[in-house]
């Protein structure tokens, strides 16, 4: 007699009894779930699965739609595998390498074989013909050493490295009729899943264009971000000088005990780009320095230094923090569920802003407010500020590349620097930790050495954050001047040793464990650096602690 389980669906909010060994596929079909776009994965007990992934006992499963975090990363990914084999039959000789996100999409280069018109025009239409055929992708599961000798026969060498360096007895991977590709996250079940999808030529290779988020039968729409563009190539170009393409190359330098010397080079490499930054303010003569970017990009920290750049070269920097006005508590705008919106521009007093930055450049002696968090109001306490001829104003906030935050300050007056931490190093060619990861990862930390926040809740605060930055300071990214990217090539090695305990205490009945695994199977592929050798001036030390600066 066959064995039966029970399965809850938090979707329908019922439980069910099924035949043991029934596929999540089979629950769906038999619920006649349907969502607002379609279902790519599914969390079983809170941990992403595919949607061919076969239960043996109770659980609680909750259907994955491609119109969610999750869901795009399940999209993008079964996109990519789709590419990678389409550029392989049409031409077996090349490979490609999924570059970082830009636009609408992932900036991808093409090696082997040159980069043509034509050669993107047959492979669009040959990944159109993978996709009308919805040939089934099938997960394998195998010990890692066998894995990393099929990509090395393949031709796969990075991945072969990558999975040569894990610590993993076994290791999964990917296949599509002859072709096997790797991946760190879940792909969907077939290639019918990728209905919308665009290649196009972009700079001096391909962008591979994901559906607009707001109609997911349009590719999204395209726009040139050449400053953001130069600041993740400056960083690629600068790790594959040093020998550093991919995180086996980065553990094997670890292995050899060469990390102290790359940890070295990786730090002079960021007070080298804060020095040439300050040479060029200098140049510019500008009377206020704006500096942004999202949460836990580094930029404190990179202030303080720039301040520092900033002194050697005569100027006298006034630091001015945009905290200080905000709108009394009572008049901070709403979200739409009725909470306090501060990130939301209007949060600011903009026309104290204004009074006092005019203020400031006419030369007279303002007055500055310095607000109180504890009830929500602003005092003026009797700090004041003039500016003399070598004197620069300091202001670092989200919406400091909104022109909307100083309208009325003359633009030759104003030097803008977005800081975020945009690129790191590649997994291998098909795969790498986001730039939002990363900053979740230090802000994971930093919350819990110095707001006693557990990651936990951190993670259920993300996503909040997350649309703030969408909303309030990605539009205006292109506005700044200069891009400093604050990633450190280090970092995810390091922050290791202290996030991954942290993660290991998220619940797995809570909301936040799926978020929590992904990070811990991050982790899992770095070898383990010590924060010993880090200076007291890294960015890092804003998150691990240790720094010399005063926040």
């Amino acid at each position: 007699m066959e064995g039966k389980v029970v399965v809850f669906c938090r979707n329908t909010e019922t439980s069910a009894e099924y035949t043991e060994g029934v596929s999540v596929s089979e629950i769906q079909r038999k619920l006649n779930l349907q969502m607002n776009t379609p279902i790519l994965g599914v969390l079983v007990n809170n941990r992403l699965r595919n949607l061919n992934y076969r239960i043996y006992s109770p659980k609680t499963i909750e259907f994955v739609e491609m119109r969610s975090e999750m869901g795009l990363r399940i999209y993008s990914r079964t996109m990519w595998m789709i590419f990678a084999m389409a550029l392989r039959d049409v031409c077996s000789e090349a490979t490609m390498r999924i570059e970082y996100p830009i636009s609408y999409g992932f900036f991808c280069t093409i090696h082997g074989t040159s980069c043509t018109e034509s050669l993107i025009h047959l492979v669009r239409d040959r990944m159109q013909d993978i996709i009308r055929c919805n040939m089934k992708i099938e997960m394998c599961e195998e010990r890692t050493d066998v894995v990393a000798e099929r990509f090395r026969e393949f031709g796969a060498f990075e991945t072969a490295k990558l999975l040569s360096t894990v610590n993993r007895q076994y290791s999964r991977y990917y296949r599509i009729d002859n072709y096997i590709d790797y991946y760190t996250y879940i792909l969907a079940p077939s290639t019918g899943y990728v209905t919308t999808f665009d290649l196009i030529p972009y700079e001096d290779g391909v962008l591979l264009v994901l559906p607009d988020i707001n109609d997911m039968n349009t590719p999204g729409k395209v726009f040139k971000s050449p400053k953001v563009f130069k600041a993740h190539r400056d960083f690629n170009e600068w790790n594959r000088l040093m020998g550093m393409n991919n995180v086996g190359d980065f553990n094997e330098i670890c292995r050899n005990g060469g990390i102290r010397q790359m940890l070295k080079l990786s730090e002079s490499l960021h007070e080298k780009r804060i020095a040439e930054i300050a040479d060029t303010i200098v140049e510019h003569h500008p009377k206020f320095i704006l500096i942004a970017g999202p949460s836990s990009s580094g930029k404190t920290t990179f202030s303080k230094r720039l301040e520092i750049q900033l002194r050697i070269t005569g100027i006298n920097p006034l630091v001015l923090s945009v905290d200080d006005f905000f709108v009394d508590r009572e008049f901070t705008p709403r979200d739409e569920n009725g909470d306090y919106d501060f990130e939301h521009l209007n949060a600011l007093d903009l026309d104290l802003l204004d009074r006092t930055l005019n203020g400031l450049l006419r030369g007279d002696e303002v007055e500055i407010p310095q607000y109180n968090f504890a009830d929500g109001k602003k005092h003026f306490n009797g700090k004041k500020l003039r500016m003399t001829e070598r004197s620069v104003v300091v202001m670092e906030g989200i919406h400091a590349l909104n022109p909307d935050m100083i309208p009325n300050i003359p633009q030759d007056a104003v030097f803008r620097i977005f800081v975020e931490p945009s690129t790191s190093v590649p997994f291998d060619n098909h795969n790498w930790a986001a730039p939002s990861d990363i900053r979740l990862a230090r802000r994971i930390l930093r919350d819990y050495k110095f707001r006693a926040y557990s990651a936990q809740n951190t993670i259920r605060r993300w996503p909040s954050v997350r649309r703030g930055e969408m909303r309030w300071i990605y539009p205006f990214q292109e506005n700044a001047d200069v891009i400093f990217n604050s990633a450190l090539i280090f970092e995810l090695a390091v922050l290791r040793n202290y996030v991954e305990p942290l993660l290991r205490q998220v619940p797995e009945a809570s909301d936040e464990y799926a978020t929590a695994r992904r990070l811990l199977d991050y982790f899992d592929y770095y070898e383990l650096v010590s924060d010993r050798e880090i200076p007291p001036t890294s960015l890092l030390r804003e998150f691990v602690g240790g720094s010399s600066f005063h926040y």
